[in-house]
């Protein structure tokens, strides 16, 4: 149920933010769970926590948020009907890459996350978050396909931030946004069709 679901996050959250399972831990002011419902159909993966997750415990609230909310309502939806989250859940120092033991570290996290909300696509925003699932490709070969992994479908895309600081990718990064209401029109599942009613009896003539 919805509700045992949006009880599981929140004490996962809680625990999320008392984690000290790698250095990460030692530097951040906080640490950033993710946000969004229960029973998201879209979640949606990045690489860390910048700056101003880390301030105020949300993800994705600088520009590149910004340019998110700009996706999202390209396709008819908002930060409320999604669930975003990270793949390390605290800020790496100066906003370097995260390092493949922080990342292992906080796999169990987005694990049980996945677990709990069990979206119908997971978007992988950005290289780290797409070898997270698809290992051992390239993000210029496979963004905007979605890949069966397991029982997750995912659907690997551009980092928003990669259109800040070049902007060649704002149209690749907005045109595989608009295929995600597709993808998700595909996995609905279909109704039976209403059996056809009985022709009324004609009177035989014979």
């Amino acid at each position: 149920m919805l509700e045992d679901a949006t009880a599981e996050m929140q004490q996962l959250a809680g625990e999320i933010k008392q984690c000290t399972r790698c250095r990460l831990h030692e530097t951040r002011t906080q640490s950033v769970p993710g946000e969004g419902p229960a029973d998201a159909r879209l979640l949606f993966v990045g690489e860390g926590p910048g700056y101003h997750e880390d301030k105020q415990g949300r993800p994705f609230v600088g520009a590149a948020g910004r340019f998110l909310e700009e996706l999202l309502a390209s396709i008819g939806m908002s930060r409320a009907d999604v669930f975003i989250t990270n793949v390390v859940k605290s800020r790496p120092p100066q906003n370097r890459d995260p390092l493949p033991d922080e990342i292992a570290a906080c796999r169990p996290w987005l694990n049980r996350q996945l677990e709990i909300i069990k979206p119908a696509v997971v978007v992988t925003l950005g290289r780290f978050s797409m070898e997270r699932f698809i290992p051992g490709v390239t993000i210029t070969r496979v963004h905007g396909q979605e890949r069966r992994v397991g029982d997750l479908l995912v659907f690997p895309m551009f980092h928003p931030a990669a259109a800040l600081h070049q902007p060649k990718y704002r149209s690749l990064i907005e045109q595989d946004m608009l295929k995600i209401p597709g993808i998700l029109a595909g996995l609905q599942p279909v109704e039976p069709a209403d059996p056809p009613k009985a022709l009324p009896q004609q009177p035989s003539l014979f």
